[in-house]
């Protein structure tokens, strides 16, 4: 589903990425380790559009997709969910998880994934109508995924999920994970903590 060739990027005029190769199967979980500073998220920065690809290639679902702009790749199934737990704090839980499903064509498929997202994330739910800057880190982790997951994507790449949140619900969290690869997505997941990763 995602193939990374000899991938070269950076920020500005600093190299980061020196020709990483990554292969993701359909259907599958990948993860991807490492400590800070060896390039995890700048891989999934490039592939997702949000910094340019110097050189090599990323293909996905059998087509070339380096350089093309974000929304491109996120309206052909690829969707990235970032470390920073990025939300609207001034709006509700369900006005983040709407503009999630910016590429969608009708209210009723908003709706549909809308329920979709509540099913794996229960508390999202009730939770709904309070305003994002409220909610725990927790929360707001699970908030994001379900953003990521309101335009339908064939494949979503999440960037330390775990990142400062406690044990318990960490491991909510990779239920979840768990769950969505079986319903049929794709997953790579970038991670720090190795043991829930694996």
């Amino acid at each position: 589903m995602l193939k990374i060739d000899q991938l070269v990027s950076g920020y500005g005029t600093v190299q980061i990425l020196n020709g990483a190769n990554m292969k993701v199967d359909n259907q599958s979980i990948v993860a991807l380790l490492g400590g800070n500073g060896t390039g995890k998220s700048t891989i999934l920065k490039a592939t997702s559009g949000l910094i340019r690809a110097w050189k090599g290639s990323i293909e996905f679902d059998g087509e070339q997709i380096h350089n093309l702009p974000p929304h491109e790749i996120v309206g052909r199934g690829l969707v990235q969910v970032t470390q920073g737990k990025d939300v609207f704090p001034a709006m509700s839980v369900t006005e983040n998880l709407r503009l999630g499903g910016f590429i969608l064509k009708t209210k009723k498929q908003l709706n549909d994934n809308l329920e979709k997202v509540f099913n794996y994330f229960p508390r999202l739910n009730e939770r709904k109508d309070q305003l994002a800057a409220t909610l725990s880190g927790g929360e707001l982790q699970m908030l994001c995924i379900g953003r990521g997951l309101m335009s339908n994507p064939k494949m979503i790449m999440l960037d330390e999920p775990s990142a400062a949140l406690a044990p318990q619900i960490v491991l909510d969290i990779f239920k979840n994970i768990n769950r969505i690869r079986k319903d049929g997505l794709t997953v790579l997941i970038v991670e720090q903590n190795v043991r829930m990763a694996l």
